[in-house]
């Protein structure tokens, strides 16, 4: 079979991204250029990820963006955010191509209509799914909302997804709602999204993944983006965790060929 490719977390859109060390070099054994360097702009990001397209759609079967690909978007009635035009018509020439593309919404892009399936072609995904390939079932989603009961989260997730908040919040003008967005998202990164691997008994995805396993146990692998680090963990004898990282500090993914399934680095030449 053709192969199945998956990311997440690219945040395009975000004008400048922090730097920051990976301190636990146990979550994956794997090299890092990008760590401790200085990163680049959105728009630099955008070119690499248009350069992984070309190189995965040679022989993907489908790719899988597990959400936060735009660090902020809101479909309006008759406008979309500006920018992003690589991107998305990077992806447009794929799926009119014949290649299957599905966006799963994230905690920072979740305010769609039919963008991006009208005009890119795009499957859009606003829950988990389950999906079989090749007898192995994967659970895919993005993260955010599994495994951690906290009210105050609990509240801030029921408070986006509410269609009346929504309405109200598409009545203010971008210039405000936008700087508004990018503020919220670099203090998200600074106090949670982007600490470091907490521990098998801490992760909030892992522990969900156990949790789940129990009432669905032929789930064969847990995808997850959200968490902004790289980790592939077995958590029974036919059962494995992965979080793909990111396209902040990684430019990861994941891969699976019909028999393996791996975590990745995207080291083409500029």
């Amino acid at each position: 079979m053709k192969k199945i490719y998956f990311l997440s977390d690219a945040h395009l859109g975000t004008p400048f991204y922090k730097k920051t060390t990976q301190k636990d070099s146990t979550v994956i054994a794997l090299p890092n250029k990008a760590v401790g360097a200085r990163k680049p702009v959105s728009h630099e990001i955008e070119r690499k990820l248009c350069r992984w397209l070309d190189q995965v759609k040679e022989d993907a079967e489908a790719i899988y963006l597990l959400g936060d690909l735009f660090d902020y978007w809101f479909d309006y009635k008759n406008v979309v955010p500006r920018g992003f035009t690589r991107f998305l018509g990077k992806i447009s020439e794929l799926t009119d191509a014949g290649i299957e593309v599905h966006f799963f919404i994230g905690n920072h892009d979740i305010w769609l209509t039919d963008y991006f399936e009208q005009e890119c072609g795009m499957i859009v995904h606003r829950e988990s799914l389950v999906k079989d390939f090749n007898g192995k079932k994967f659970f895919l989603a993005h993260g955010d909302g599994l495994g951690d009961d906290s009210r105050m989260f609990k509240f801030l997730r029921s408070l986006f997804h509410n269609k009346l908040c929504r309405k109200l919040f598409a009545g203010i003008h971008p210039r405000w709602t936008v700087a508004f967005a990018h503020s919220w998202s670099q203090h998200n990164r600074a106090t949670g999204e982007m600490v470091e691997y907490l521990g098998e008994d801490k992760e909030h995805l892992v522990k969900f993944a156990k949790r789940h396993l129990k009432m669905a146990p032929n789930i064969n692998f847990f995808v997850f983006g959200h968490r902004h680090i790289m980790l592939d963990l077995m958590i029974s004898p036919a059962c494995r965790v992965a979080i793909l990282g990111d396209w902040i500090r990684y430019y990861s993914y994941g891969v699976y060929d019909g028999e393996n399934f791996s975590l990745e680095l995207f080291e083409a030449e500029e």
